[in-house]
């Protein structure tokens, strides 16, 4: 298998590939979704939400988690994630720059 080589791109470029790959899965979009909608929740919930099981529920909780999407907070035995505003706003910064982009004149292609 070769390398990636992301160092050869720019840092948006890198970022906006993160990004597609962590929306590239439905299950985290539901995840998501479901955080929008509740603003909070506990991992169980989304397990009975989601229907899928709490080791794949985690493994995606932790792909959102990493890029910044979300945050949790332990309470209890539980963990509590939501939306982390702050690096939302800023993804659909960096989204919305690269979808924005004028499309090319109708004489190509």
């Amino acid at each position: 298998m070769g390398l990636a080589k992301t160092e050869m791109f720019t840092d948006e470029q890198n970022e906006i590939s993160l990004f597609a790959k962590v929306f590239g899965h439905p299950a985290r979009i539901a995840i998501l979704e479901y955080l929008f909608k509740i603003d909070h929740c506990v991992c169980g919930d989304l397990v009975n939400e989601i229907g899928l099981a709490q080791p794949t529920i985690s493994q995606h909780l932790k792909e959102l988690k990493h890029l910044g999407l979300i945050k949790g907070n332990v309470e209890g035995t539980s963990v509590c994630y939501c939306i982390n505003t702050e690096n939302w706003v800023k993804m659909k910064e960096v989204m919305i720059r690269f979808l924005d982009q004028d499309i090319p004149k109708p004489d190509c292609c």
